[in-house]
């Protein structure tokens, strides 16, 4: 599959909203009450698709990726019909807490500080992987030799304040920061990239290994910033059923059947609900 078609149709659908799995009304008795979901009967979770092979959107418009799987796997162990929200991020927090959607269901990174915004289960770890054009034709091989250079990154996202991060790191050794472009979104940061107008773009591991495997783009650096990934959730209720949704999919191995399908490291130990109190 060629990178560009999928990475288009993924930015086009962001402008239908919403996206609802083909599920049916599950016949079991769910252990979250109506009161605390958005649906009565649906678990609605938001979902930014432009980090293949986590989320994306394949060439017939259906949502696809591990994140997408796992949320309709907690959905069905839940009693809930899955329904997903197709939305750039940097709306998906504010609209968690506005009461649009039960779930982010983008991979968020983890901070302490979202962790007193809203719910968060930890249960994937990640890290940050530049990515290039072919060939490496900058010879990028260690965090200084992006000194001076052009990258792109989505807006408002812990990917970002990374960036700025190695910005300053570069200039704190007396060397060119970085030029950095924000995005509304991974897929247009990589067709920024596409086009030469970035030298590099940032995303996360999993998504710039998958670019390189299709031999779309290369990944000259990953493994930076190691932080492990959770689901938010608007209410403790709701959350503490999910965790024990994934703890149950730990203990009977479809968690990591789920995860080593896509290559992908899950945290050790148990999940847990990390948030506000209540």
């Amino acid at each position: 599959m060629k990178l560009l078609p999928a990475l288009v149709s993924a930015s086009a659908l962001f402008l239908c909203g919403v996206g609802v799995a083909q599920a049916q009304a599950p016949a079991c008795k769910s252990p979250v009450p109506d009161s605390a979901l958005t649906k009565k009967g649906t678990l609605v979770m938001s979902v930014n698709p432009t980090l293949p092979p986590m989320q994306f959107v394949d060439q017939s418009g259906a949502l696809k990726g591990m994140r997408v799987e796992l949320g309709e796997a907690i959905a069905k162990r839940l009693c809930l019909t899955p329904e997903y929200v197709r939305i750039e991020f940097s709306a998906m927090i504010p609209g968690l807490q506005a009461g649009r959607w039960d779930v982010i269901n983008t991979g968020i990174f983890y901070t302490e500080e979202r962790a007193k915004l809203m719910q968060m289960l930890i249960y994937e770890d990640q890290a940050i992987s530049i990515s290039t054009t072919r060939g490496n034709p900058l010879k990028i091989t260690k965090p200084e030799d992006l000194s001076g250079k052009s990258i792109g990154v989505e807006i408002g996202g812990f990917e970002e304040r990374k960036a700025r991060e190695l910005d300053k790191q570069l200039v704190d050794k007396g060397m060119k920061g970085l030029n950095i472009r924000t995005f509304e979104n991974f897929a247009m940061a990589f067709q920024a990239l596409r086009a030469g107008q970035v030298e590099v773009a940032l995303s996360i591991d999993s998504t710039a290994e998958e670019f390189q495997k299709r031999g779309d783009f290369e990944r000259v650096l990953h493994g930076l910033f190691p932080t492990p990934v959770a689901l938010a959730a608007k209410n403790r209720e709701l959350a503490e059923a999910m965790a024990k949704a994934l703890n149950d999919m730990k203990a009977d191995g479809s968690f990591q059947k789920l995860f080593d399908q896509y290559g992908v490291k899950p945290i050790d130990g148990p999940v847990s609900v990390k948030g506000p109190a209540g």
